[in-house]
């Protein structure tokens, strides 16, 4: 059970993505509890918020992913300034760029000016991956590929827990580990930050990769706010422009 919700993280900007409502791995009692222990005066969905892909597929959308996005509702309606950027899992939103759903702006990319100044690029990434554009099937073969590790994981995780070991990622292993997955990495990175310095900003924060990163490449910023189907991680900006990656379960550790 998680503990009783009441606001006691404030920041001036949130970035989460990569949540996959409509997949049975999204993360989804623990964004809930997340969204409603934290406040911020801005909050970027950077993409994968709704998993378009698995609900083509099969329709699956019990009451907490409802709840998710009723919570991010609740927050554009109360003041938070929204902003929606979608990603390639929800694709189909973008027919609705430079719209609004209610409160919430749905953009392409978006410019963040941080309190200290520093001028940051939002987006969420895919337009940087190779494979989502010149081999979009093979997209789709890797996302049910992941789903079945996703399976795997559950089951090897279960068995850890029986020994009291912590939560181990078959995924991100085979990420971190295969040659060619290096590759891809560092190959997005590059493109990335090459674009971020002819935009003439400072720095950018994404996501898609599902991997949580913030470092100063060549003197720039990257940050990749992870995800929240294996790593249930955030990006924060604090009061003072400083930026933080925050992870669920350590964040609630300590209150």
């Amino acid at each position: 059970m998680l503990p009783e919700t009441h606001i006691i993280h404030d920041y001036e900007t949130i970035w989460i993505s990569d949540v996959h409502l409509g997949s049975k791995g999204a993360k989804a009692v623990e964004l809930l509890h997340f969204l409603s222990i934290t406040d911020s005066k801005k909050l970027y969905l950077v993409g994968d918020i709704i998993d378009c892909w698995r609900l083509r597929k099969r329709w699956y959308w019990p009451q907490e992913h409802n709840d998710v996005m009723q919570k991010i509702m609740e927050k554009s309606r109360a003041g938070t300034e929204v902003i929606y950027i979608p990603g390639n899992h929800d694709d189909l939103i973008r027919q609705f760029v430079e719209h609004k759903f209610g409160e919430i702006k749905i953009v392409m990319d978006d410019i963040h000016i941080t309190k200290n100044g520093k001028k940051i690029w939002v987006m969420h990434g895919d337009l940087f991956d190779s494979v989502i554009q010149h081999v979009r099937w093979l997209a789709f073969i890797g996302d049910g590929l992941y789903t079945i590790l996703l399976g795997v994981n559950g089951v090897l995780n279960a068995i850890r827990r029986l020994f009291r070991l912590e939560y181990w990622s078959l995924s991100k292993f085979l990420k971190h580990k295969v040659k060619q997955a290096v590759s891809f990495l560092s190959a997005f990175e590059t493109g990335l930050m090459n674009e971020t310095r002819k935009r003439g900003c400072d720095g950018v924060v994404c996501g898609h990769i599902h991997r949580a990163e913030m470092k100063l490449i060549d003197g720039l910023i990257y940050a990749n706010d992870g995800d929240w189907v294996e790593s249930k991680t955030a990006l924060t900006e604090a009061k003072d422009g400083s930026f933080s990656l925050i992870n669920y379960d350590e964040l609630t550790k300590k209150t």
